[in-house]
């Protein structure tokens, strides 16, 4: 194992809305030349067995993870989890809870896609074109609807039809972001706030989300991310370091679903070293 070189702790696979295999991904990431990177799917452990045995193959090591959906003040709040072990009983049972939720709001979805938009688009071709086992979301109604040529672009898609305040959206019901963050403590994980800047909030709600979900177990934020410019990670850092918390760090890889984000760099200039993931493990553990 690489321990001196970059990492990735917040990636997406075709199990959720990536289009990398978990097996392509973890490929990708041994020929981009990290050290690690983490699976962190969309509510969904369903290809973390398949990513870890082929980080292996590769020398390459894995760090089982998920990304919660969460709702917070009316705003969709997400919070990785990092080390964890899926098969805790509680933990289980609650994704059971998460993937019912999702399948219905996309049956209504779909629904509203045929009798509002007028696309012939149904879970069976969804499911045989992206996977049967495959957690179905936006990006892939998107990306099918584009496909059909239905609309020009992905983005078109989601500025007509699957945007928040668009026709065809459904709203998910989502758990509080302090149960995500309990459920990954209960799987023996390390609860991460993920992109905190990208929910549009002051600096002081944003502060008073962090310590409330801090007094609930979080242990890190993501102070490094493809979007953020310098002066935004160094606002991170400084609410990290204002909070107690400590940072991580990933791309949001999707492949082709974010094309400009790329495993590891993510617009070409991030880098993430891997004493980011050691200094999370053993302040986790130190704090048990």
């Amino acid at each position: 194992m690489n321990e001196s070189g970059f990492i990735d702790l917040h990636t997406h696979s075709s199990c959720s809305d990536g289009t990398f295999t978990p097996t392509e991904l973890a490929r990708y990431a041994a020929e981009k030349g990290l050290a690690a990177f983490a699976l962190t799917d969309h509510d969904t452990v369903d290809g973390l067995s398949e990513a870890a045995m082929a980080a292996s193959a590769c020398g390459l090591e894995f760090v089982p993870g998920i990304e919660f959906s969460t709702e917070y003040q009316s705003r969709d709040i997400h919070i990785v989890g990092l080390d964890i072990h899926p098969e805790q009983a509680d933990f289980s049972r609650k994704l059971l809870d998460f993937q019912k939720s999702r399948d219905e709001r996309n049956a209504e979805m779909l629904e509203r896609l045929r009798t509002i938009g007028g696309f012939d688009l149904t879970e069976e071709e969804l499911r045989a074109a992206y996977g049967q086992d495959t957690v179905l979301t936006r990006a892939h109604f998107g990306r099918m609807l584009f496909e059909k040529g239905y609309v020009s672009s992905i983005s078109e898609a989601f500025d007509r039809y699957l945007g928040d305040r668009c026709p065809c959206f459904v709203p998910r019901k989502k758990t509080a972001p302090e149960e995500a963050v309990g459920l990954i403590l209960a799987a023996g994980g390390i609860p991460v706030l993920a992109h905190p800047l990208l929910y549009g909030m002051g600096a002081d709600r944003l502060t008073e989300l962090t310590l409330k979900l801090k007094n609930a177990g979080l242990k890190a934020l993501e102070a490094l991310y493809s979007t953020y410019t310098a002066r935004d990670e160094n606002q991170m850092r400084r609410l990290a370091r204002q909070t107690g918390l400590q940072i991580s760090g990933g791309s949001d890889f999707h492949g082709k679903n974010k094309p400009f984000i790329d495993l590891g760099s993510g617009r070409g200039n991030l880098k993430i070293p891997y004493e980011i993931l050691e200094q999370l493990r053993k302040n986790t553990l130190e704090r048990r």
